[in-house]
């Protein structure tokens, strides 16, 4: 017997927030979007924090999307 299918949260986290440190800027945006992954070194740049849940994926996206210098990406 099968126990539920699994969702969004319960999968395994796929995807990685990537940075381009030379394109970045140190704005904080994606800190503000994706707290959950994302802190701030002393300078204003982000430290991402492994892999991203799937049930912040959308979270990424945006961060991404937002990135006035287009410094994150994601990958599987």
């Amino acid at each position: 017997m099968r126990g539920p299918a699994a969702g969004p949260r319960d999968r395994p986290a796929t995807r990685r927030l990537l940075v381009d440190m030379t394109a970045c800027r140190a704005r904080g945006l994606c800190a503000e979007v994706l707290p959950e992954l994302v802190a701030l070194d002393d300078w204003g740049y982000p430290i991402i924090a492994g892999r991203v849940p799937p049930g912040l994926e959308g979270q990424a996206r945006e961060a991404v999307r937002l990135c006035p210098r287009l410094a994150l990406r994601l990958s599987r």
